[in-house]
């Protein structure tokens, strides 16, 4: 699957109602990131489809960092229409979005929301620092990039989850494939 703006603005909005409403941006990302590699764990695919990369304060999802740091163009019922613009490093859920006191998720499979709920049942009572050192620590497939930033393919993400290489590589093909067709269907959608 590639890249789904409304679904990680939704897994965002899930992370920061159950977290008082506001989270540090490096706490959300690492929530984020734990999220999509979790899902890869259990189902060999992410939930926000994004790009994974090593940065200096570990693993991050590329096209949702600049969507927190307001640098990526936000969609119809994305993120902007979710998450409240930073402030002070931290990012808040919009008024308007509760429904019942629930959040209305409906990009979210109950597998995704799944995964979110283990993610939080995990990490969400773990300061953020705490994440950041944790995904240096126990997430081999961040490789430091010295200050700037490095690729993360799934492989080795399948692989630092214990894969074999040959699991590995024909679960990133597998990804690869569909979101081939993903951006070919989206081109004949704007055609």
């Amino acid at each position: 699957m590639a890249f789904n703006e409304r679904k990680v603005a939704q897994m965002a909005a899930y992370f920061l109602q159950r977290n008082g409403g506001s989270l540090s941006i490096l706490k959300l990302m690492k929530l984020l990131y734990l999220a999509d590699r979790r899902a890869l764990d259990l189902y060999e695919e992410p939930i926000s489809g994004d790009r994974m990369v090593s940065m200096p304060h570990g693993p991050v999802l590329s096209k949702t960092l600049e969507l927190m740091n307001g640098t990526g163009y936000s969609g119809d019922q994305g993120w902007d229409s979710w998450v409240s613009d930073r402030a002070n490093r931290m990012l808040s859920l919009k008024e308007g979005h509760l429904s019942a006191g629930e959040l209305e998720l409906t990009a979210l499979s109950e597998a995704d929301l799944e995964v979110l709920d283990e993610v939080q049942a995990d990490f969400g009572g773990v300061e953020a620092w705490d994440l950041r050192n944790y995904t240096h620590d126990k997430c081999p497939e961040w490789e430091d990039p010295k200050g700037s930033s490095r690729p993360i393919s799934y492989e080795a993400v399948f692989r630092a989850l214990g894969r074999d290489a040959e699991t590995a590589k024909s679960a990133q093909q597998r990804i690869e494939s569909f979101n081939s067709a993903d951006e070919l269907f989206s081109r004949i959608r704007c055609s």
